[in-house]
C-alpha cells in the first residue's frame, strides 16, 4: 500500500497553505478528505493533489475585442451599490 495519509497541519505545509484554509475547505465540502474516528480530518496524497488541481486557474481565450474595435474595459463590482449603479 503505497497511500499516504497527513493531518491538516502536515498537508498545510506541503501545499505552502494555511491549516485553516484546508480545515475550513473541507468542512464545507469544497476539498477532498477522509474523517477517522470521531470527525478527525486527514488527507491522502490524491486527496491533495486534487485540492491543487481545484485550486487552479487557467487563462482562458477570450476572443481579442480589439479587432472588433472597442476598447477593453473591464468594472469592477463589489457589493450591491456597485450593481445597482451599473443597472440604472
Amino acid at each position: 500500500m503505497d497511500m499516504e495519509f497527513f493531518e491538516p497541519a502536515e498537508a498545510a505545509a506541503l501545499m505552502r497553505c494555511s491549516e485553516g484554509w484546508l480545515r475550513d475547505g473541507a468542512a464545507a465540502g469544497r476539498f477532498p478528505h477522509a474523517c477517522w474516528g470521531k470527525g478527525k480530518i486527514v488527507f491522502t496524497s490524491e486527496h491533495i493533489a486534487e485540492i491543487a488541481r481545484l485550486s487552479e486557474i487557467l487563462p482562458t481565450s477570450h476572443p481579442s475585442s480589439t479587432s472588433h474595435g472597442a476598447s477593453t474595459t473591464s468594472t469592477r463590482l463589489i457589493g450591491t451599490r456597485a450593481r445597482n449603479r451599473l443597472v440604472s
